[in-house]
């Protein structure tokens, strides 16, 4: 059973499904952890981009390396969906595009 933090984190069924979030938005732990490892964003910035209190930001960034594992583990299979998806249901516009480059 995970302790989460409810006064910056919560994690509700049928809401960003199920992801814990900073409590009262749908910003997932998962996007900070996103845009502060990978884009390179300082908190600071994340909390003011999203006019978010700094200590949820903080708190999410606690909360994800607490469950950094299984977070990543989504996000991987988010990516991996997203890839047979995109492979299952080319784009119209870029298949269109393709073809008037080939002419």
């Amino acid at each position: 059973m995970a302790i989460v933090n409810l006064e910056y984190i919560e994690v509700t069924p049928g809401v960003c499904g199920g992801r814990p979030r900073i409590a009262g938005h749908r910003i997932t732990v998962a996007d900070i952890a996103v845009m502060y490892t990978k884009m390179g964003y300082s908190l600071e910035e994340i909390a003011g981009k999203y006019d978010l209190p700094l200590a949820s930001v903080y708190a999410a960034m606690a909360y994800y390396f607490e469950h950094r594992e299984e977070i990543d583990r989504r996000l991987r299979e988010d990516a991996e969906f997203v890839e047979v998806f995109k492979q299952q249901h080319p784009s119209k516009l870029q298949t269109k595009l393709q073809q008037m480059r080939n002419e």
